[in-house]
């Protein structure tokens, strides 16, 4: 499956006598599906067919589409309601006449109804519209997912090179010579050194305390979770579909071991890894927020 964006834009237009239409789609980030469908007025049958279609593309992100219709005005030829004349004509023959004058052919083609422009069509018209209609949102939402799609595929390079450089710094973090026991066996023996000019210190103790403060400036646990969160992200991405949620977790579990190993370190080469580290996982996060 391809990797997607949640940003893209589609348009589409058409005609369907006497209608002429545009759909108007555009997607953004967002942390869930915000769809927001607008329609003119008279159209509310297209509603759910409309949100159907665009759930089946769109399935997270903030979604605006809008339809704009215009109708054209078509000429129509008129013509006689023959049924309501005849109605007429026989319903005059059985009034009494009195002092009122004989019926003409043009009283009664003055009377509502029995000259028809043929606007009525359109309302049978209107069913065929809707559906080329819903063919056009179709369509736009094609070109929507194309262009997502393609946006998603450069991110993907990007998500590469992003967990290339965290995994290259996370081996560098490893074999920093800072890390290597004999001198971290160095630093506290400097250390215990300097203390003991200064005063008198139970020995015992004192070793205890620096096995405990050796332990806790151990990184090694944060480099294995990190190696297996860079194995975790490859997954995800080779696998692509909508992973974005999955990849925004990652992204916060680099952070904070990139946090941990900044806060542990005790020297300022691995520091300075360190730092880096939590540069270009900033820079994954930031990339996650715009995937589906």
């Amino acid at each position: 499956m391809t990797l997607a964006s949640m940003t893209g834009f589609a348009r589409q237009s058409g005609h369907a006598a006497p209608f002429r239409w545009t759909w108007e789609i555009k997607t953004v980030n967002s942390k869930g599906l915000d769809l927001r469908l607008r329609l003119p007025p008279g159209f509310d049958a297209l509603d759910l067919p409309s949100r159907g279609l665009i759930a089946k593309v769109v399935t997270r992100g903030a979604c605006q589409a809008n339809l704009s219709i215009t109708r054209e005005s078509v000429a129509s030829a008129p013509r006689i309601n023959r049924e309501l004349l005849t109605q007429l004509l026989e319903l005059v023959s059985t009034l009494p006449r009195g002092n009122v004058g004989p019926a003409t052919l043009d009283g009664l083609l003055a009377l509502r109804g029995v000259i028809e422009t043929g606007e009525g069509e359109d309302d049978s018209a209107q069913g065929e519209a809707q559906a080329a209609m819903l063919r056009g949102l179709e369509a736009a939402l094609a070109d929507l997912s194309a262009m997502r799609v393609a946006e998603g595929a450069a991110l993907q390079t990007i998500f590469a090179q992003r967990l290339d450089a965290i995994e290259r710094l996370t081996g560098a973090a490893d074999a920093c010579p800072a890390r290597k026991p004999d001198v971290v066996r160095e630093k506290l023996r400097a250390a215990i050194a300097q203390l003991s000019e200064i005063g008198r210190f139970d020995e015992a103790r004192l070793h205890q305390e620096a096995i405990l403060l050796a332990a806790k400036a151990d990184i090694r646990e944060e480099l294995d979770r990190l190696y297996s969160h860079v194995a975790a992200a490859r997954k995800l991405l080779a696998g692509g579909g909508a992973i974005g949620r999955r990849l925004d977790f990652l992204a916060q579990e680099f952070g904070r071991e990139s946090n941990t190993l900044c806060a542990k370190s005790n020297d300022p080469a691995l520091t300075a890894i360190g730092l880096d580290l939590k540069v270009e996982v900033e820079q994954l996060r930031e990339q996650a927020q715009n995937i589906e």
